[in-house]
């Protein structure tokens, strides 16, 4: 089969586009499913380059984020059948995540165990399915069961033209919070506008704490100033700047560091005023039932930036890994 391989961990070009894959065997409680779309996350990129410590099956196939068509099941795999519509819940507590500890969505073929399968909507698109689980799931649990977002808030979204991005402004506008977004371009900014951000920070051409006190206040001990709620999925130093914006008794939530983790804080604004820093690790399968139910109903639907076919996957990865992407990129093998 066709499929995207990773022979070696390095830059981009060590993905290779392979005709003659094997394709995978179902095994008992296992099914196999034919790609439709596969989304990229900043976790394939990690994956790729390599993690320290982290020791991962080479070849192999990334992508995560997969949603296609059941085409067979193994002995004993129930509850769902052949031509069935189905979303991978990536996690699979016995083995781990596929695209990281077994091949993933980047092929024509993959397989699950039958318990990560979850049937898509029928008003639900295979794209728009395999935009939730890592990106869409993860933000829900962040902003929904972690901070508690509501429309009392006002929340700074760092970060916020990518896939966790996009998911975190919309999430927080569904509640009716008060937004602001923070992206690298006019551009960005403008389709976070559109999205219903209700300010911007270009945080290239702008100070982001400064830009914030302008619109906010800047926080005192009394209270006033600052905003409630700040998500910090970016790390490469921003912690610092942060935790100056929060108000008192802010929260402060991430779920990770796509530019790098190691951080460093002015304490003292944590203990002065009140903070609450949290974290929040990965989803749970009522986010990704949750989510589908949003956008089968419309009332919250994936940003695509992109659909591409597999030929173009090193674009896909370039694209991401230089941020020139707005919402999700996804692949149709």
């Amino acid at each position: 089969m066709r499929a995207a391989v990773v022979r070696a961990h390095g830059a981009i070009d060590n993905i290779l586009l392979e005709n003659d894959f094997p394709e995978p065997e179902v095994e008992q409680g296992w099914a196999k499913v034919k790609v439709a779309a596969c989304s990229l996350n900043y976790h394939d990129i990690f994956t790729r380059r390599g993690m320290p410590g982290i020791k991962l099956p080479l070849p192999l196939v990334t992508g995560s984020d997969i949603a296609g068509e059941v085409v067979e099941l193994g002995v004993g795999a129930e509850g769902f059948s052949i031509g069935d519509r189905v979303l991978i819940d990536p996690f699979y507590l016995a083995k781990g995540m596929i695209g990281e500890r077994w091949n993933g969505g980047r092929a024509e073929y993959c397989v699950a165990h039958v318990s990560q399968l979850v049937a898509i909507p029928e008003d639900v698109g295979f794209e728009v399915a395999a935009s939730i689980p890592l990106a869409y799931a993860t933000a829900h649990r962040m902003m929904v069961t972690r901070a508690g977002v509501s429309s009392e808030d006002v929340v700074l979204v760092m970060g916020a033209s990518g896939g966790v991005g996009t998911a975190c402004v919309l999430l927080a506008k569904r509640v009716g919070a008060t937004v602001i977004a923070c992206a690298s371009s006019a551009e960005k900014l403008q389709l976070l506008n559109d999205l219903g951000a209700d300010h911007g920070i270009n945080y290239v051409a702008q100070d982001m704490r400064k830009a914030t006190w302008d619109l906010v206040g800047k926080p005192r001990v009394s209270g006033e100033g600052g905003v409630d709620l700040l998500v910090n999925c970016t790390g490469g130093g921003t912690w610092a700047d942060s935790v100056r914006c929060m108000k008192r008794g802010a929260r402060l939530v991430t779920c990770g560091a796509t530019a790098g983790f190691d951080e460093a804080i002015d304490v003292r604004y944590v203990w002065t005023f009140e903070h609450n820093l949290m974290g929040s690790n990965g989803w749970h399968r009522s986010d990704i039932t949750t989510l589908l139910e949003y956008a089968a109903d419309g009332s919250l639907v994936p940003v695509i930036d992109k659909v591409l076919p597999l030929d173009a996957v090193h674009e896909a990865e370039r694209l991401m890994e230089n941020r020139e992407v707005f919402g999700k990129i996804v692949l149709a093998p």
